[in-house]
C-alpha cells in the first residue's frame, strides 16, 4: 500500500477512535450519555411555499437600543401600552421606561447567591489522557509503517548490563588533542573503516562503503580487492557512506583488515560474506567461511591473526546484519559470537557466545589472550588463549563509552576507538528495554534515533589500555569539530591512524605531538 493510502487509512482509524472514545469531551453531546437521534418528518420540497419578497422591504427597518439589549427574543406591550418588555440574555425581563431600560422581573431564585469561580484540571487532565491514548494506538498499530522496525515483526528488546556510573571512567582530554589530527584523502573514500598496512610497510590499506579495499600507491588510491563477486552498477558512487547501505549485501562491505606476516595474506571481516583472504596480488578476495556451528554468520566485524594462521573474528549478530545497524544497537540482541577460523581443518567454531554486538578483536602481544569489544555495554572483554584459564572469559576494562574496534601498538598497549562517550539517554533506555521498543514504534527515522543515541552530535575519542587493562590515557575532539565517529584507530610508526565508517577522510595523530 503507497504511504498515501496508508495515511489515509490512518486518519480513518484514528477519527473512529476519536468519535468512539470522544477523549476531549469537547463533543456537543459529551454531557449526554442518553442522547438519541430520532428522525424528522420533513414535509416535501413541492409543499413548501416559494413566495419571496423581490424588494427585501425589511432593509428598510429602523434599528433600536443597539448595544443597550442582549438577546431580546420576545416582544410585548402591556395592556395600558406601557413597554416595549423584553426578556435577555443575562436573565432578566426588561422594561423600556422613558429614556432607559429597566429592570422588570427575573425568572431565577438564585440569581443573587454569591459563588466562587473555581478552576478545573479536568480539561488539561482530559487532554493528556487523550493524547497518552492516541500515542499508544499509533506505537500498537503503527499505521504509517514509519517507525525504525516496521519491517521487523519479531523485533525484541534484551536488557542491557549497564555497569555503575562510579565504575565508569570519567578521565577526560581537556586539550581536545584529536583536534591537531591531520585530515588525510579527504573525498577520496567514503567511509574507511579499518586501517592497515603490509608488513613491507606499504598502505595504508582500507575497506570502504562501496564494497571495495583500497590501497594507497603513491600520489593515488587503487583498487587492491572486492569481496563480492556480485557487483554491478549498483555499487558506483554515491554521495555519502550511508547511501550504499541498502546494496551493501549485493556490493560487499569490508570491515576489519590484517595482515598474515608469514604469507602476507590479506584477511578481511566482510559484514555480508564472512571472513575471506585474498594475496598480496590482491583482486577477487576467496571466502574461507559463512557459518559457524551450523548457524550462519550474518555480521562478521573484525578479526586478529594469530602466529599458527588461526584467525579470530567477531560475529556482531546472527540475526541482525549490518544494514539493520540502528535494529541491533536498539535491540540489545545477545546472538553475538567471537569465532575462530582453524586454517588447517578449515572448522570454524565459537570461543565466545551470547554477546551483545560484539566488535573489535585484537591479540595481546604475546598470543595468550584475545581482547574484544562489547558495545552497548561498553566494555572489554578478555578471553584466554593459553595458561590456567584458558577457554574463559573475563572483564578486562569499563570503557568511558561504546567501543568499536580495538588495535594491539608494538609495546602491548591496546588503542580502543570509542564511537561515542556514554550519554545519560542511552544508559537509560539501554536498562528499560520496553521503553526501548516503544520508541523504536514512534514514526521517528532511525537517523535520528541514532544521532539522540550518541548524545545529540558525532564526536570523536580514542583511548590506550595497559596489557592488564588500566586506562592509560583518553585522546578527544569531545565536539566532533575535527574528527568524528572513530571506528578504528591503528598506531603505525609513532602516528595514530584512525577511519570511519561514517566519514569521508582518515585522521592522523601524531604521537609526538601530545
Amino acid at each position: 500500500m503507497a504511504p498515501p493510502a496508508q495515511l489515509l487509512a490512518a486518519v480513518i482509524l484514528l477519527l473512529s477512535l476519536y468519535i468512539g472514545l470522544d477523549p476531549f469531551h469537547h463533543s456537543t453531546i459529551h454531557d449526554f450519555p442518553d442522547f438519541v437521534a430520532f428522525p424528522v418528518e420533513v414535509p416535501s420540497s413541492d409543499l413548501v411555499p416559494v413566495a419571496k419578497d423581490a424588494e427585501n422591504l425589511l432593509t428598510r427597518s429602523e434599528i433600536l437600543f443597539r448595544d443597550q439589549l442582549q438577546g431580546p427574543e420576545s416582544v410585548t406591550f402591556d395592556y395600558n401600552g406601557k413597554g416595549p418588555y423584553t426578556g435577555v440574555a443575562d436573565g432578566r425581563v426588561m422594561v423600556r421606561d422613558g429614556t432607559e431600560w429597566k429592570e422588570f422581573a427575573v425568572s431565577s431564585p438564585n440569581r443573587y447567591q454569591k459563588t466562587t469561580p473555581t478552576f478545573s484540571m479536568a480539561h488539561p487532565a482530559r487532554f493528556l489522557a487523550a493524547l497518552i491514548l492516541l500515542v499508544s494506538l499509533y506505537i500498537g498499530l503503527d499505521p504509517l509503517h514509519y517507525s525504525t522496525i516496521h519491517n521487523f515483526p519479531d523485533f525484541v528488546s534484551f536488557p542491557v548490563e549497564v555497569p555503575s556510573s562510579k565504575l565508569v571512567p570519567d578521565d577526560k582530554d581537556a586539550g581536545n588533542l584529536l583536534r591537531r589530527s591531520e585530515i588525510m584523502f579527504r573525498d577520496q573514500l567514503q567511509g574507511p573503516e579499518s586501517v592497515a598496512f603490509d608488513y613491507n610497510g606499504k598502505g595504508p590499506y582500507t575497506g570502504v562503503a562501496d564494497g571495495r579495499v583500497m590501497v594507497r600507491d603513491g600520489a593515488e588510491w587503487k583498487e587492491f580487492a572486492v569481496t563480492s563477486a556480485y557487483r554491478s552498477e549498483l555499487c558506483n558512487y554515491k554521495p555519502n557512506p550511508r547511501s550504499y547501505m541498502p546494496n551493501e549485501h549485493i556490493c560487499g562491505r569490508p570491515l576489519g583488515l590484517r595482515f598474515d606476516k608469514n604469507t602476507g595474506n590479506m584477511y578481511i571481516a566482510d559484514a555480508y560474506f564472512g571472513l575471506l583472504k585474498v594475496g598480496p596480488e590482491g583482486g577477487l578476495a576467496t571466502q574461507l567461511t559463512a557459518e559457524a556451528e551450523g548457524v550462519p554468520i550474518r555480521f562478521a566485524n573484525d578479526l586478529d591473526i594469530d602466529n599458527q594462521g588461526n584467525v579470530y573474528f567477531s560475529d556482531s549478530s546472527t540475526i541482525y546484519q549490518r544494514r539493520n545497524f540502528m535494529q541491533l544497537v536498539f535491540s540489545g540482541d545477545p546472538s553475538g559470537r567471537v569465532l575462530k577460523y582453524d586454517p588447517v581443518t578449515k572448522q570454524t567454531t565459537v570461543i565466545a557466545r551470547n554477546i551483545q554486538f560484539p566488535n573489535g578483536v585484537t591479540l595481546s602481544k604475546d598470543g595468550s589472550f584475545l581482547v574484544f569489544a562489547e558495545g552497548p555495554v561498553g566494555r572489554l572483554n578478555r578471553h584466554w588463549l593459553k595458561g590456567e584459564k584458558a577457554g574463559t572469559t573475563e572483564l578486562f576494562a569499563i570503557l568511558p563509552g561504546h567501543p568499536d574496534n580495538v588495535r594491539t601498538s608494538e609495546a602491548g598497549t591496546f588503542w580502543v576507538a570509542i564511537h561515542c562517550r556514554r550519554h545519560w539517554y542511552s544508559a537509560y533506555i539501554s536498562t528499560h528495554p520496553l521503553l526501548r521498543h516503544l520508541i523504536m514504534k514512534l514514526p521517528i527515522p532511525s537517523f535520528y534515533q541514532y544521532i539522540a543515541y550518541i548524545g545529540g552530535r558525532l564526536q570523536a575519542m580514542v583511548a590506550e589500555y595497559s596489557p592488564q587493562g588500566e586506562l592509560i590515557r583518553v585522546l578527544e575532539d569531545i565536539e566532533g569539530k575535527v574528527v568524528r565517529a572513530v571506528s578504528e584507530v591503528d598506531e603505525h610508526e609513532g602516528k595514530l591512524w584512525m577511519g570511519s565508517v561514517l566519514m569521508n577522510f582518515i585522521a592522523v595523530y601524531d604521537l609526538g605531538s601530545s
